[in-house]
């Protein structure tokens, strides 16, 4: 029986999956078209499933030896002479691996090994040499694809590598070269000599100046879904609106590929109700386990300052941010899968790792300690009566504890922390029963939506900044319309006014067959 996979490769004959054909084909013209190119991705972005996709998929036309950095071991990227060796031992054996070669082949691939291990000092120079001749004598072009190369990536010898490679791609009308080359990894080519070089020394030149754009989508359409749930629901007969689940599983992850499977595979193994109510609590444990990929998302935090206050702004200070990739904190962002671009701005890249990065920033020590979040873990159990949220008790009650503890504070603490400080007085509120996530479309420095998914129901509620009585009608019919969308009667309005002669509390203001609570503080 077929299973959802989110651990490494996923394979047609044994997991549910989507369909490649379509980015194969794709591929392949690359290849065809003796590109040389790299596959670029976030952690657990399906790159190694493709590539050994692809691999089966080109093996007529085609030798295809792919390689794993990750198996060759720190060891082999000390020197020249060490990595040379290991690449010429690895590369021989997958080239003999399932394949009948020529007795010229088989020849050649026995002299390279003799050579790599007989000299004292075997060079990327002797290596490619003798590549170059296979490449000749070959009956078949030859491609090669290396995954994981960030496992050398902050090594010279790599560099060195990549300069031997480009050098033959661009005398290959002298010299017999590859086919094409493929390189996966989550670091961009163009990155590497940050990583190796003091910053003052590496320039901007690359020794992978040659390689094709790679724009082939890999994250899943709502119709990708689909057709994988398909699949799963003709083994299972659940029941489920399978266009319904695709366009919540779409809307929760962008299509973030393991992000799709893992809800999935919660779905499945705990016997869930393929319902929206099911998906909601799959969502909600997705959001506070521990895995790989939530571990690297955060470990990358530690080690850059800058993505962490660029992160942090993003989620609080209601500011929009250009999406423009030279700026090297927005390119190390979206390298490792935290952002994405909505009409040129920068927004986080799916609900789950907002989220999950509001969870971290609320949940730090420096948090915990604030008043606010010590007040609402002693207000939170007056909030919940029969599994709902009373929402307009929350509004009450923050607005309170938010006047009190911070009052005198300046207009632009209110206005930089005031969300800030919401969602933090909400989050033990609704932890381990709900999540939210702010609607991106109306993330700016004036408004910003929440919604917020409590047991399978959802609350919808408007923060904005008071600028008068027409701009606050204005987004009391803003938030009316929104509802529309959501199919609710009822939203939650909170503004923050710095008029001294504001009346704070709460009200209900009626539009059409729309009611607003609105609470003023």
């Amino acid at each position: 029986m077929k299973k959802f996979n989110t651990t490494g490769a996923c394979f047609t004959d044994r997991h549910y999956m989507v369909q490649l054909g379509g980015r194969l084909a794709q591929m392949k013209q690359l290849v065809d078209d003796e590109n040389y190119f790299v596959i670029n991705r976030a952690r657990q972005y399906g790159k190694t499933t493709l590539l050994k996709a692809l691999e089966k998929y080109l093996r007529n036309q085609y030798y295809v030896v792919s390689l794993d950095f990750q198996m060759f071991g720190q060891k082999s990227f000390e020197d020249e002479v060490i990595f040379s060796r290991s690449f010429a031992k690895m590369f021989v054996k997958k080239m003999k691996s399932g394949q009948q070669h020529s007795s010229r082949v088989q020849d050649i691939l026995a002299e390279l090994l003799q050579q790599a291990y007989s000299s004292e000092l075997f060079l990327l120079l002797d290596l490619f040499l003798k590549l170059s001749e296979l490449c000749s004598a070959s009956d078949k072009p030859i491609v090669l694809m290396i995954d994981e190369t960030d496992s050398a990536s902050n090594n010279q010898v790599f560099i060195d590598f990549l300069s031997q490679i480009r050098g033959y791609y661009l005398n290959r009308d002298a010299e017999p070269a590859f086919q094409s080359v493929i390189l996966a990894g989550v670091y961009d080519i163009k990155n590497l000599k940050r990583k190796i070089r003091p910053e003052g020394e590496h320039g901007t030149n690359s020794p992978w100046n040659i390689a094709a754009q790679y724009k082939i989508k890999m994250e899943f359409s709502s119709e990708d879904i689909a057709g994988m749930l398909a699949a799963y629901e003709n083994d299972h007969h659940t029941g489920m609106d399978i266009n319904e689940m695709a366009g919540l599983l779409y809307d929760y992850t962008c299509g973030y590929p393991f992000l799709v499977s893992r809800l999935c595979q919660i779905m499945d193994e705990t016997s869930a109700p393929w319902t929206r109510e099911g998906f909601l609590d799959a969502e909600r444990q997705l959001a506070v386990e521990g895995n790989t990929l939530f571990e690297s998302l955060i470990n990358k935090l530690d080690m850059y300052e800058e993505l962490w206050g660029m992160l942090h702004r993003l989620l609080f200070n209601g500011r929009k941010i250009s999406y423009n990739l030279d700026d090297s904190t927005l390119s190390l962002a979206n390298m490792f899968g935290y952002i994405k671009n909505i009409d040129g701005s920068v927004a986080i890249a799916n609900r789950i790792f907002e989220t999950r990065l509001y969870n971290y920033f609320l949940t730090s020590d420096e948090m915990k300690q604030s008043d606010l979040y010590q007040v609402s873990v002693s207000d939170k159990n007056q909030f919940v009566l029969h599994g709902k949220l009373n929402m307009r008790l929350i509004l009450e009650k923050f607005g309170l504890h938010f006047n009190e503890l911070y009052g005198n504070s300046s207009d632009k603490f209110k206005e930089e922390y005031g969300r800030k400080h919401f969602l933090l007085y909400l989050r033990p509120i609704i932890n381990g029963t709900g999540n939210y996530y702010v609607e991106a479309q109306t993330r700016d420095d004036k408004r910003t939506d929440i919604i917020v998914d409590y047991c399978g129901e959802q609350y919808i509620v408007e923060l904005k900044i008071w600028r008068g009585q027409e701009y606050n009608q204005q987004g009391e019919q803003q938030l009316a319309d929104y509802l529309d969308a959501y199919g609710k009667d009822i939203g939650y309005l909170l503004s923050f006014s710095f008029n001294k002669n504001k009346v704070a509390g709460v009200r209900e203001v009626q539009m059409g067959s729309k009611t607003i609570v609105e609470a003023v503080v």
